[in-house]
């Protein structure tokens, strides 16, 4: 019924829950939830939305899960959760108006984010920072309004992008010569194949691929190349996941390098076999007439001039192929060893250097030294007093703990103010190890497939524009920039530290 209301001055009817909850108990309370209730549960229904189709992300970069209300409407009140399997323990979930953490799956500490700038237009978007390959599989996005709920599930599929190719010549092999293509650092595994000069598919002899303890895939394949056939091959690497190829050609392979009865090998062969056949002779008539040792000397000198014939012509042959093949023989200007040292006008604030220049060493508190132009102000770096413009140098690095460093080399005009690209863009070639992970900073970062070493060796040739990185405890090559990477510029040692208690260089 009707009644006036005496503050507005106007009449007022009750409304149909208003009337229900007027009446009886029981009737008038089932009225009022089959009415009221229910109506108010169905002005919040809403459905959860997400992708169609899986969402791809790169190892050690961060990736977004889009997820959203329709129709569109604001969640900042709401309860979102991300999980797995289970909804606890869970990925990430925000009710009350902020993240709670308390069941938090242990692998995802710190590594997540929910997108709150959308929240009020329906966006309940997801952030993982730091992806692995963990990471990878299903996700369910779930949103609460009081009693009322509605989930989407969308799939993520990890992927990493290795190394380039190395290709390098192995052996002879039925009559040609064996090249082995060999590449890690991949996931899922990649697609390994062999192209000619024309991009046509050229024949494998062997193909495997491995695994390695971090998860990543491995691959190696060998072709046979013949005398007269395409000799200007390729190595063709592809992440079938990223759409990602990574390509390394061969050169010309000389037809005096195919295996061949050369004319001249041929009559060496054969004067060894009638001196050797000559020596045994003399000395069996000799030892009859007591002439022995005069003769046998005579006939050792002989063997000895053709045997140094012989290591003559394979020098030759080495060299002849390094010519022909870069950096399959053993030519090469002499490496120098660099003694390097730290030059303190470039340190970052939170670096303290030894004071012959040879060691850093990190620290929490901010040092009171003038913000010049060559000092890093965001970065904790640090360049080396020394330049290099011409000739091969090395010098090793050593590290004494820590999860987070990085050496290298950088550019003499790198930037050292504001934010700074770890990568050659940013006039950068380094690795890094960054917490659990290995990598080579190519731009974008590349996962490396070993452990960290405690001591890397850096080896800087300046002509041919290339920086390779070694581990000094087992000599096994980590990384190559290859030739004409760097700039034709003035080229110093690069040091990044942030939690590393020390580093020390020498030669």
């Amino acid at each position: 019924m009707a009644r006036y209301d005496e503050v507005t001055g106007k009449m007022k009817v009750p409304s149909i829950c208003q009337s229900a909850r007027a009446s009886s108990p029981l009737p008038g309370f089932l009225l009022f939830f089959l009415t009221c209730y229910v109506r108010s549960m169905e002005s919040a229904q809403f459905k959860v939305v997400g992708p169609d189709r899986p969402v791809t992300a790169v190892v050690g970069e961060e990736i977004v899960l889009p997820c959203h209300l329709a129709p569109r409407m604001s969640a900042e009140n709401m309860a979102v959760t991300w999980f797995r399997s289970h909804l606890s323990p869970f990925v990430h979930r925000y009710s009350d108006g902020k993240d709670q953490y308390e069941q938090q799956m242990p692998e995802y500490q710190r590594r997540t984010e929910l997108l709150k700038d959308g929240l009020s237009q329906g966006n309940v978007t997801l952030k993982i920072l730091h992806v692995r390959l963990s990471d990878e599989g299903r996700y369910s996005c779930f949103v609460q309004n009081g009693l009322f709920f509605e989930e989407a599930v969308l799939e993520l599929k990890v992927a990493a992008s290795g190394s380039a190719p190395h290709v390098s010549v192995e052996d002879y092999q039925d009559g040609g010569i064996r090249v082995v293509c060999r590449t890690a650092g991949w996931y899922p595994e990649p697609q390994v194949t062999w192209r000619d000069l024309n991009g046509q598919a050229f024949p494998s002899a062997s193909q495997t691929n491995t695994q390695e303890a971090n998860g990543l895939y491995g691959a190696q394949t060998s072709a046979i190349i013949m005398e007269n056939s395409n000799q200007n091959l390729s190595c063709l690497v592809r992440n079938t996941r990223l759409s990602q190829e990574k390509e390394s050609t061969l050169f010309y392979i000389s037809d005096p390098f195919f295996p061949k009865v050369n004319p001249w090998m041929a009559s060496l062969g054969v004067t060894l076999v009638v001196l050797l056949g000559s020596f045994a002779l003399s000395v069996y008539l000799f030892r009859i007439k007591g002439k022995l040792t005069g003769e046998v000397e005579k006939h050792l000198s002989t063997i000895g001039k053709l045997t140094g014939e012989v290591g003559t012509l394979q020098r030759e042959l080495a060299w002849r192929r390094d010519i022909v093949c870069p950096g399959l023989g053993s030519a090469a200007p002499p490496v120098l060893e660099a003694n390097v040292t730290l030059d303190p006008d470039t340190a970052h604030p939170r670096l303290v250097l030894s004071e012959d220049g040879k060691r850093v060493r990190w620290e929490w508190t901010w040092q009171p030294l003038p913000d010049t132009p060559e000092r890093f102000d965001t970065v904790p770096c640090v360049l080396g007093r020394e330049g290099f413009t011409s000739g091969r140098h090395c010098w090793e690095a050593e590290m004494g703990g820590g999860r987070d460093w990085g050496v290298g080399v950088a550019r003499e005009s790198v930037s050292t103010k504001g934010e700074l690209s770890l990568s050659p863009q940013g006039g950068i070639w380094g690795v890094r190890q960054w917490g659990d992970h290995f990598l080579s900073l190519t731009g974008p970062a590349a996962l490396l497939s070993l452990s960290p070493p405690s001591r890397i060796r850096v080896c800087l040739d300046c002509d041919r524009g290339q920086v390779t990185f070694i581990d000094a405890g087992t000599e096994a090559p980590i990384f190559t920039f290859p030739p004409g990477s760097l700039p034709g510029e003035r080229i110093r040692p690069w040091i990044l530290m942030w939690d590393t208690k020390t580093l020390r260089l020498s030669p």
